[in-house]
């Protein structure tokens, strides 16, 4: 089965600051390499709202569907956002998936999560090898590239893509800055694994769309 992406950041920012960058849909494609463009289409009797997304390609635009609710008041003072998306471009190696943040307040800023997974559009294998590792890889460049927005007023346009590339300024945004793996045991890809003294299956490390909000299985379909 495919790892899941897993993506977390530390962002000294105050929570409503984090907050408002991520979930205002103008805001959201500044700082986020995997959009372009997010337009909210209906709101959603259940909550949230459905949207439909674009990311510009030099030869062709990706485009779908998406739903996201978000939670604001939590009794542990955390924050969450789930996210369901589906996209019919027949191109797109992502097909449809599902997702959620977690904003986890500190002492000092905000612990900003990630987890999501997607059936591939491009066959299993390729996903593996290219895909999957590019997206997360992404995801974490975009996190950075938040990061820097929100703790010192950098404006995400002053990074395109491209300055991952500019391996001579140190302040530019990294992926490598973010946590790419749970801080807990990481998921056992074969299974159950057996104790050496019983043969008995042991349980598997859980999966990181295991700490997804229970809203997620709440949302409407996109």
């Amino acid at each position: 089965m495919p790892t899941p992406i897993y993506v977390e950041t530390h962002i000294r920012a105050s929570l409503d600051r984090v907050w408002e960058l991520t979930q205002d849909t103008q805001q959201h494609p500044r700082w986020d390499g995997r959009f372009s463009r997010i337009t909210p289409v209906e709101a959603l009797a259940t909550g949230g709202y459905r949207f439909r997304y674009e990311l510009r390609l030099p030869l062709h635009t990706l485009a779908g569907t998406g739903t996201s609710l978000g939670e604001r008041h939590r009794p542990d003072g955390t924050r969450t956002s789930a996210l369901r998306f589906t996209t019919p471009d027949r191109l797109s190696p992502l097909g449809p998936g599902r997702g959620y943040w977690r904003y986890v307040p500190t002492a000092d800023g905000v612990t900003f999560v990630t987890g999501y997974d997607y059936e591939p559009g491009w066959g299993r294998v390729l996903d593996r090898l290219v895909v999957r590792p590019l997206v997360g890889w992404l995801t974490a460049w975009s996190f950075d590239r938040l990061r820097l927005w929100a703790e010192d007023g950098v404006e995400p346009e002053r990074w395109p893509l491209w300055s991952a590339l500019a391996v001579w300024r140190p302040d530019r945004p990294r992926a490598g800055r973010c946590l790419r793996t749970p801080r807990r045991a990481s998921t056992d890809r074969d299974g159950p694994r057996r104790t050496v003294a019983t043969g008995a299956p042991t349980p598997a490390a859980p999966s990181v769309m295991d700490d997804a909000p229970a809203t997620l299985d709440q949302l409407e379909a996109p």
